[in-house]
């Protein structure tokens, strides 16, 4: 099965799963074959090399993620990390953290396709459960004894997307990170249920987060309580967003030798 066939395959599986008619999106001009990458980029990071030297199950990821990942993850390597994500597919990515971030981590893994069970123990513990399921989550993250790193790679449905982050956020380590995946699918109508600056998309969300960080200067109720104290950093990349919390001062501007 081409890597097409597995894209497309995942999202017809969501699909039927949450009842909503399908909508394939157009990827074909998108795909490569691994060999196709030069072999310098492969090795360039420890995150490039978990990903590549994958050799049992499939995993797929767009090119610029590795280079995302090692920036924001790379000081969690080789810790006591507690690592959730949301989407286990196939189980290769489960795997390709493993190799990442080593032995010490605890990997758990969320999947609403019951299949995705064939996975738990392997490279990390896989529950069974809808990422829009916000009583699932708070149980899974308890099991867990808290989160540090949660990377949300589900059905790419805005509201499933909003409800994940709605309840695991705040239950995220105080210098955790929350990453989103596949944002591209904010743009997408139909079961995605984006669009172009449609508000209630995961981009648009995500946006009205940096308004919170400035709220000291414009005094808007926000949409994420506190998030002006408590996030340090709120990143764009292409498909991807990353939100960095660390407990933050309040604002002051100070002068020196003035």
């Amino acid at each position: 099965m081409s890597l097409t066939d597995k894209l497309i395959e995942r999202v017809r599986r969501y699909s039927q799963a949450f009842g909503f008619p399908l909508h394939e999106p157009s990827i074909e001009p998108f795909v490569a074959k691994a060999e196709d990458v030069p072999e310098v980029e492969r090795c360039s990071t420890a995150m490039h090399r978990s990903f590549y030297e994958n050799t049992d199950f499939a995993v797929h990821k767009w090119r610029n993620y590795l280079g995302v990942y090692d920036r924001h993850l790379s000081r969690y390597r080789g810790s006591h990390a507690r690592i959730l994500e949301i989407g286990v597919f196939r189980g290769g990515s489960l795997a390709m953290w493993r190799r990442y971030f080593g032995e010490k981590a605890l990997i758990f893994g969320i999947d609403i396709d019951p299949s995705c069970s064939r996975f738990d123990g392997k490279d990390g513990q896989v529950r069974i459960g809808s990422q829009a399921d916000s009583c699932f989550l708070r149980n899974v993250v308890e099991e867990m004894g808290g989160v540090d790193v949660v990377i949300d790679d589900g059905s790419h449905v805005a509201g499933h997307q909003r409800a994940s982050f709605e309840t695991i956020f705040p239950l995220v380590d105080d210098h955790g990170i929350y990453i989103c995946e596949d944002t591209h699918t904010a743009y997408w109508r139909g079961h995605f249920e984006g669009g172009y600056r449609r508000r209630s998309n995961f981009v648009e969300t995500t946006k009205r987060l940096v308004d919170d960080l400035y709220v000291d200067f414009h005094g808007k109720k926000q949409s994420v309580a506190n998030a002006h104290r408590s996030i340090l950093s709120i990143s764009f990349y292409n498909s991807m967003v990353v939100i960095e919390k660390s407990p933050q001062p309040p604002m002051m501007a100070i002068l020196v030798n003035g």
